[in-house]
């Protein structure tokens, strides 16, 4: 039997491990778009490219690679689809163009607070095969599932949130309707035993439960004061998000307190990355948000705080459009947007045409030590003041200049330690 890894990252290194345990007596291809790769077992073979693999008995793909990409005559796979054939336990799948780290943390969190064993996987958490031969019947599985993971699913979760969906990955996906059809794969296997969580103001989301089979549930609702003011988060978004986990946690524990929502609510206070805040200098104050990579989440920030800010966007382009996002800025109080990255030109473009009236400055191409200097260096009108946010929340992806948002992140709060 051959089987090729097709994608060696961190979940194709897991992949390697998992498939290899399951058929030792195999032959194994690891296949990557890279010249070499670390961390290659004895005994495997490697090769660059996805070409000639026709004759594999079983392709595992990584998330990024398009099932269309693979030609072959044997079984295309992926670690998901292996997951949910293989899992145990209840499966809780959240997906959505924002947010989903944040709700499956909340999910998580609040039912651990009423005893659950939970695992969190997926994009957040450690790949799922890692954990797989650990978890039980009657632990709960909250799984962050991106489009990349949704594009062949064949098994859909037993309880489905779909967060607020917005065009992302378009660099990767044919086109939008590519993209809306592999978050819709989270609902289409379930039936009427099932749950799906919608977010009912988001027209894409409702798109998907309104051909559903599963028991729907639509958020935005309104929260108790007592509710509200257990969420440690900042921003409307989050408590949107909110709404979304208790609703999950509902639909496995339907008779869950009140005192285990908001001690689940609580004890949670943000990933990193995601409008996380990293440091008062001088009156004002950094927050680091560069999970940001979609003009609706650099939105969601602006919408988080009420005073003055000094905006940083830009990054790798990922065929977005920029006039939501600039129609929003030209609405906000902002000292400064700084615009720093392989995309600035798109983006300066959609602020010219909207007219913004606050001071933009141009980077190119700048260190993150130059940019947050440039945050709080503004010639006025331009300059943060004690009382003002300056805000990381880049609405594109990082891999122009940084490894990966992560890094990005990182650097932005090393650079602002240092002030």
């Amino acid at each position: 039997m051959k089987i090729v890894i097709a994608g060696y990252g961190v979940e194709g290194q897991s992949n390697l491990r998992y498939f290899q345990k399951k058929f030792p007596s195999a032959s194994f291809l690891v296949a990557d778009e890279r010249d070499s790769v670390d961390n290659l077992p004895d005994g495997v073979s490697f090769q660059t490219g996805f070409a000639g693999l026709g004759n594999a008995d079983l392709i595992i793909r990584s998330p990024s690679l398009s099932p269309e990409k693979i030609k072959t005559s044997g079984q295309i796979w992926s670690a998901t689809n292996e997951f949910f054939a293989e899992c145990p336990a209840t499966i809780i799948g959240v997906t959505g163009t924002k947010g989903k780290g944040t709700t499956c943390s909340l999910v998580a969190s609040i039912l651990r607070a009423a005893g659950k064993t939970v695992h969190l996987v997926g994009n957040i958490g450690v790949p799922a095969l890692d954990i797989l031969p650990e978890i039980k019947k009657n632990d709960i599985i909250v799984y962050e599932l991106s489009s990349f993971q949704l594009w062949d699913l064949e098994k859909s979760p037993h309880v489905a949130v779909v967060l607020m969906i917005e065009p992302d990955h378009l660099n990767v996906h044919a086109d939008f309707d590519d993209y809306l059809a592999a978050k819709s794969n989270i609902a289409r296997f379930q039936t009427a035993d099932d749950y799906l969580i919608y977010n009912s103001k988001n027209e894409f989301s409702s798109s998907i439960a309104s051909v559903s089979l599963a028991q729907k549930k639509g958020y935005p609702f309104t929260l108790s004061g007592d509710i509200i003011s257990a969420i440690r988060l900042p921003g409307k978004h989050n408590i949107d998000n909110a709404c979304a986990a208790i609703l999950a946690a509902c639909a496995i524990i339907p008779d869950i307190s009140d005192n285990d929502i908001k001690a689940g609510l609580s004890n949670f206070t943000g990933l990193p990355h995601r409008l996380k805040f990293v440091a008062e200098k001088n009156g004002v104050k950094y927050y680091d948000d560069s999970i940001s990579t979609t003009p609706g989440s650099a939105v969601a920030a602006l919408r988080a705080f009420a005073g003055p800010k000094v905006l940083i966007l830009g990054g790798s382009d990922k065929g977005a459009d920029y006039r939501e996002l600039a129609s929003e800025i030209a609405a906000q109080q902002m000292r400064a947007v700084i615009i720093n990255g392989e995309n600035a030109n798109e983006i300066a473009k959609a602020l010219n045409e909207e007219k913004v009236s606050c001071r933009v400055v141009r980077l190119k191409m700048a260190m993150m030590p130059e940019v947050v200097e440039t945050a709080k260096n503004q010639a006025r009108p331009g300059q943060a003041q004690p009382g003002d946010v300056v805000i990381l929340s880049p609405a594109a992806a990082s891999f122009d200049m940084f490894k990966s948002y992560n890094d990005r992140g990182e650097q932005f709060v090393a650079a602002v330690e240092k002030l």
